[in-house]
C-alpha cells in the first residue's frame, strides 16, 4: 500500500467514525426531552405495602406476602433519616425487602417521613426510646412473639445497635448495614469535614433549626465530585440508547436526590457524640437519660459492610462485632460502594441471599411450616 493509499484508508475510517458519532449523537439528543417525562414516571418502593401503625409523622409499613409468612419473629427494616427508605425496596430485581418477603419473613419497614420546623428539637432519645420502641412494642403485639428481628442500614444500623443495647430483651437478631460505630478513625472525609477545630456544629444547628437536605446534598456530591458531577451524566449521555440502564439510572437518581432535613437536635448529638466524641466506643452515649453500653447486646449479629464505601468505611464498622457481648457474631464484607450494599447487582446475587440464610437459620418457623 503506498504512503497516498494509507493517507486516504485513514481519512476513510475517521470519517466514518465521525459520521458514526454524529448520528449516534442525534439520537441521544432525540431522547432528550422524554427523559423528565420518564423520571417522573419512576415508581418509589416496588413491593406492595399498607401502613399498619403511625405515631406522629412516622409510619410502619408492612409488605404483603402472597407466598405466606414461614417465621414467626418479624423482621424490621429500620432506615437513616438522611433518605428516604425505599432505597431497600427500590424496583423489582434490585429490592432488599423482595428477598425477606420471597423467604416468608413477615417484613415491615419504618418510615421515618419528613420533619417539619415544629420536629426540630427531636432527640436519638424520641426516635429509639420513642418510635423505635413503640413500633416494637406494636409488632410484638399483633404478631404475638416477645422478641423482633431488626435490620439498620447507614444512620439507621447505628440507632439499631444503639436501641439493641438498651433493648436486648427485644431484639431476637441483629443486622447491621453500612452502620458507623467507631468514629476513631481518620480514612472518611467525613470524618475531617466534622472535626471539631472545623465544624462548629451548635453554630449551625442554632442558625438552621432542622439541617436543609440542600446542604446534606452537596455534601455527599464532594464526597466523590469528578465521579458525581462529571462522570455519571457523560455515562448517561453515552448509554442513552440503553433503556434498561437509563430507566435504572432514572430511579437511582429519583432517590438521590430525594433528600429530607434531619431534626436539628438529633444532627447536633450525632455530630458531638460521634463524630466529634467518638462516646458509642467509650460507653459514654447518652440516649436520654439512658447511657449505651454495646456490651449489653448478646443476640446474634450479622455485620454487612462495603470495601468501597466513602461514607461509613469498614474501619467504623468492624469494630463493633468486638464490642457486643454475643457469641455467635458473623461479619460479611462485598466489594461495593455505600448504594450498592442494597442495589447491586453482585449485591442481589451473593450478598442477600447470604444474609437471609443466617437469619433463617436464627429463627423458628411457624408451626406446620
Amino acid at each position: 500500500m503506498t504512503e497516498s493509499t494509507a493517507t486516504q484508508s485513514t481519512y476513510s475510517d475517521w470519517t466514518n467514525r465521525m459520521v458514526e458519532e454524529s448520528l449516534a449523537n442525534f439520537r441521544r439528543m432525540s431522547r432528550l426531552p422524554f427523559l423528565w417525562q420518564q423520571a417522573q414516571r419512576v415508581r418509589k418502593g416496588a413491593s406492595k405495602s399498607e401502613v399498619v401503625y403511625e405515631q406522629g409523622k412516622h409510619r410502619l409499613l408492612h409488605y404483603t406476602n402472597g407466598d405466606g409468612v414461614r417465621f414467626r419473629t418479624p423482621m424490621l427494616f429500620v432506615f437513616a433519616l438522611v433518605n428516604r427508605p425505599y432505597i431497600l425496596d427500590l424496583k423489582p430485581g434490585k429490592s432488599v425487602v423482595e428477598h425477606f418477603i420471597r423467604r416468608g419473613f413477615d417484613t415491615y419497614l419504618i418510615d421515618w417521613n419528613v420533619p417539619t420546623d415544629a420536629d426540630r428539637h427531636l432527640t436519638l432519645d424520641d426516635y429509639i426510646n420513642g418510635s423505635m420502641l413503640n413500633v416494637i412494642e406494636f409488632l410484638r403485639e399483633r404478631c404475638g412473639v416477645p422478641q423482633v428481628n431488626v435490620l439498620g442500614y447507614c444512620m439507621g444500623g447505628t440507632m439499631s445497635a444503639m436501641f439493641t443495647a438498651l433493648h436486648q430483651t427485644l431484639v431476637k437478631n441483629l443486622i447491621l448495614l453500612a452502620a458507623g460505630i467507631d468514629f476513631s478513625g481518620d480514612d472518611s472525609l467525613l470524618l475531617k469535614w466534622t472535626r471539631p477545630e472545623y465544624f462548629d456544629v451548635d453554630a449551625l444547628v442554632d442558625v438552621c433549626g432542622n439541617i436543609p437536605p440542600q446542604y446534606l446534598q452537596s455534601m455527599f456530591l464532594l464526597l466523590k465530585p469528578i465521579q458525581n458531577l462529571f462522570e455519571k451524566p457523560i455515562t448517561l449521555w453515552e448509554r442513552m440508547d440503553d433503556e434498561k440502564f437509563v430507566d435504572e439510572f432514572l430511579t437511582m437518581e429519583t432517590w438521590l436526590q430525594d433528600n429530607i432535613p434531619i431534626p436539628g437536635e438529633v444532627f447536633r448529638e450525632f455530630v458531638k457524640y460521634l463524630y466529634q466524641q467518638n462516646r458509642l466506643v467509650k460507653g459514654q452515649m447518652p440516649v436520654g437519660r439512658h447511657t449505651v453500653q454495646l456490651r449489653n447486646i448478646t443476640c446474634p449479629v450479622l455485620n454487612i459492610m462495603a470495601r468501597k464505601d466513602d461514607l461509613v468505611p469498614c474501619s467504623q464498622t468492624l469494630p463493633f462485632n468486638d464490642l457486643v457481648s454475643s457469641t455467635d457474631r458473623k461479619t460479611m464484607q462485598l466489594d461495593a460502594g455505600h448504594i450498592g450494599l442494597a442495589v447491586g447487582s453482585k449485591a442481589q446475587k451473593e450478598l442477600w441471599p447470604a444474609a437471609v440464610d443466617w437469619l433463617a437459620q436464627r429463627s423458628d418457623a411457624v408451626a406446620g411450616q
